[in-house]
């Protein structure tokens, strides 16, 4: 009876302790919520703005995955938000100028480009612009060469010498391991199966991506030469000398304008808002300053266009933040089709595809929402390629930047045959009984037969063909032939992209917005973002509390660091279901 009292006082105990420790959490996630939804910080008088954009930017403000390691508060505001205050501080007579503190910047080429507008505009208003780095990267001088003056530590440089695209392959440890890959495309460009079949790229692989870093390169050269007086062709010169990774060199190329250290920016940056020397410079960050630039919506308008924010991989399922799961966003179409409030729909595209599945069922439930009399306009960021131009196929106009990546329309299936590494490297075997002719087919670790491959090819050209149909009958091409013309798997810049008619003009959110708005007959609206991001430490007691939480994979991110993507890559292989209609892996354009 003693031991029964002490089980039934033990188990009372720790409910007690567990309840009373749920509650202290939860008050400290609540203070915290609270504390982080304040008004930001005061704009003091000959403020300046200082941007380092050396994190990740996502598409939108929040919309990264959770670091169950950390518990900051603090939002990571997204590309359209950073947009928004440069916006507002280009209006505010308190912020003077701008400081362009960057080494690099973590975002795509487009991404970088709205980026850098802004702070054109900005420069365009009559304040200064000044940028400050030890050493650039390409892309951070991309950024950098806007400023009226560009500084570099006299021990720095600037890393200019073009663009180049380095892949990883995977057949040699495939084969040593005993993994044969069975592959199944339509597309003569489609190079995401190439890691695993070939140890270096095919041709035509090789042809299309030198195409698209070429026109991606030009706009680069182009943007550069205007900020700073040069030619593509004296751009091209300093690229091909390697001319300004040290200091003189960027000088004298006239890539940069002052050799010296951060103290002398700061001192120039004082004598423009005419302090003293002992004068301390006001700062504000963006994520300070963003609270007070942002604009409240006017809940008396009662008409609304959604933006929906779609970026990452597409997935089945759920998905997790920054990817692209069709039953969340399915839902989230849905829902908006069905609210007599919105107006007009944009979908904001930062992705090279995934599930050719969960890709289709999008493009229905947008399909849905243009037949309710609800205008769709797709916007593109960096990529929009592959599963990401099929959900644009949904639009009634596309909107994408120069040096947007897009096309890729081709799919794939790979099927890893895994008999000999079974067989005669673990001496495991298998046998099986079965009642029909397939029963016990598809089977990884058995060959596949000629019949059982034919099925296979079957349905992905298929899949193929009903792709290449959503962009006929949404781009007003002829045929379907003329459709695998600029089909077949093969990636388009925006440029290019334009000529061919995957896309209708150039132009960012703001100027899909404005072109939803017309499609709709709408003077007056308001804008909500989709999807609802929540608070950081909400997402954090989710990931430690959730059944989707997976916290050794976390553990081995941060264990990997950098070498994290070969490890993604094949985890990425290993969970693939289905056909994908997917870009290549891991093309890192430097």
């Amino acid at each position: 009876m003693k031991n029964f009292l002490k089980i039934i006082f033990g188990s009372c105990l720790g409910v007690i302790l567990a309840f009373t420790a749920v509650i202290v959490i939860g008050g400290a996630i609540g203070g915290a919520i609270a504390s982080s939804a304040d008004k930001g910080k005061e704009v003091k008088s000959n403020s300046v703005l200082h941007l380092t954009l050396d994190e990740p930017i996502p598409e939108q403000t929040g919309n990264v995955e959770m670091d169950f390691a950390s518990f900051s508060t603090e939002k990571t505001l997204g590309l359209h938000d950073i947009v928004r205050t440069i916006d507002a501080a280009r209006e505010d007579d308190k912020i003077k100028g701008i400081y362009l503190d960057v080494t690099s910047v973590a975002v795509g080429s487009a991404s970088a480009s709205v980026i850098r507008d802004a702070v054109q505009e900005f420069k365009d208003s009559g304040k200064f612009v000044l940028a400050y780095s030890k050493s650039y990267t390409q892309g951070g001088y991309y950024m950098a060469s806007v400023a009226d003056k560009v500084y570099v530590n006299p021990m720095g440089g600037v890393d200019f010498r073009g663009y180049g695209a380095n892949l990883t392959f995977f057949k040699e440890m495939l084969d040593e391991l005993g993994v044969k890959m069975e592959v199944f495309k339509v597309g003569t460009f489609k190079g995401a199966v190439e890691p695993f079949v070939l140890n270096e790229l095919s041709e035509a692989n090789r042809y299309q991506i030198s195409q698209y870093i070429h026109g991606l390169w030009s706009v680069t050269k182009e943007d550069i030469g205007a900020s700073r007086g040069k030619t593509s062709a004296q751009l091209e010169a300093v690229a091909n000398e390697y001319g300004a990774f040290k200091a003189e060199g960027a000088l004298s190329s006239g890539l940069v304008d002052v050799i010296g250290y951060e103290d002398e920016l700061l001192m120039d940056m004082s004598t423009r808002l005419g302090l003293d020397e002992d004068d301390k410079i006001n700062f504000i960050t963006p994520s300070d300053y963003f609270p007070s630039a942002k604009k409240e919506s006017n809940f008396s308008i009662k008409d609304k266009i959604a933006v929906v924010f779609a970026e990452g991989s597409i997935v089945d399922g759920e998905g997790q933040n920054a990817e692209i799961g069709d039953k969340k966003y399915v839902e989230i179409f849905r829902k908006l089709r069905k609210n007599d409030k919105v107006k007009a729909i944009v979908v904001r595209i930062n992705s090279g595809g995934g599930s050719a599945m969960a890709s289709e069922n999008m493009w229905r439930e947008l399909e849905l929402c243009r037949a309710a009399g609800k205008p769709v306009v797709a916007s593109m960021s960096d990529v929009a390629a592959s599963g990401g131009y099929y959900m644009a196929c949904a639009s009634d106009s596309i909107f994408a930047e120069a040096n947007t990546i897009t096309g890729s329309i081709g799919v794939f299936g790979l099927f890893p045959i895994t008999k000999e590494l079974m067989n005669e490297k673990l001496h495991i075997n298998f046998d099986s009984v079965k009642t029909s002719k397939f029963a016990a087919s598809f089977n990884p670790t058995q060959e596949m037969t000629e019949e059982e491959k034919a099925i296979f090819q079957a349905g992905t050209e298929d899949v193929y063909r009903k792709f290449m149909t959503r962009v006929k009958d949404a781009r007003n091409y002829p045929s379907l032939e003329a459709v695998d013309e600029i089909a077949q798997g093969r990636v388009w810049t925006g440029t290019k992209a334009l000529e061919i008619g995957l896309i209708d003009r150039f132009g960012g959110l703001k100027d899909a917005i404005a072109s939803a708005a017309s499609l709709a007959g709408l003077e007056e609206y308001r804008t909500t973002e989709y999807p609802k991001q929540k608070e950081p430490l909400v997402k954090l007691m989710e990931e430690l509390t959730g059944e989707k939480t997976n916290i050794s994979e976390k553990m081995v991110k941060a264990e990997l660091g950098e070498y994290y993507q070969y490890y993604n890559q094949l985890k990425t292989w290993k969970e693939m279901k289905g056909v994908q209609a997917k870009m290549p892996f891991n093309i890192e354009i430097r």
